[in-house]
């Protein structure tokens, strides 16, 4: 794992923090753990655990559905936008049709988008400036104006 934050970020520079992870388990604590530490200078409005959850959530995907032929890692990215807090994760392969699930009361999985669809202000997925699969989240009123 790797990490890399913004000590001053500006209109000019909405960045504020990344981590790169290896597409392994262990990989899913650790990103809410990190983003948790990363964060909390920033002091944000919204709730932190929500934003944890769904990161726990899209780093599980990008696990799971993530390809590549060589090594490959996840990339977990936080921005400043205006009051928002958005938060993007991208992963290697060709760019994935990311749809919201509804499951039966019985079915394992499917569930990760329908927690994101109903906590963040709204959801995006699409084609990564890295290459592959991003899918990010917003929070509004992260901060105040």
């Amino acid at each position: 794992m790797t990490y890399r934050f913004n000590r001053c970020p500006s209109e000019e520079s909405p960045w504020l923090g990344t981590l790169t992870l290896h597409p392994i388990p262990e990989s899913v604590p650790r990103a809410r753990r990190w983003f948790r530490k990363f964060i909390a200078p920033y002091n944000p409005a919204c709730s932190v655990d929500d934003c944890a959850l769904m990161i726990s959530e899209l780093v599980t995907n990008a696990i799971l559905y993530g390809r590549a032929d060589e090594e490959w890692c996840v990339r977990v990215e936080w921005f400043r936008e205006g009051t928002s807090l958005r938060v993007e994760v991208h992963n290697p392969g060709f760019p994935v049709n990311v749809r919201l699930r509804r499951p039966d009361a019985d079915d394992a999985h499917g569930r990760g988008l329908l927690l994101v669809d109903s906590i963040a202000e709204s959801w995006h997925s699409g084609p990564s400036r890295f290459g592959g699969t991003v899918v990010s989240f917003l929070m509004a009123d992260a901060w105040p104006a």
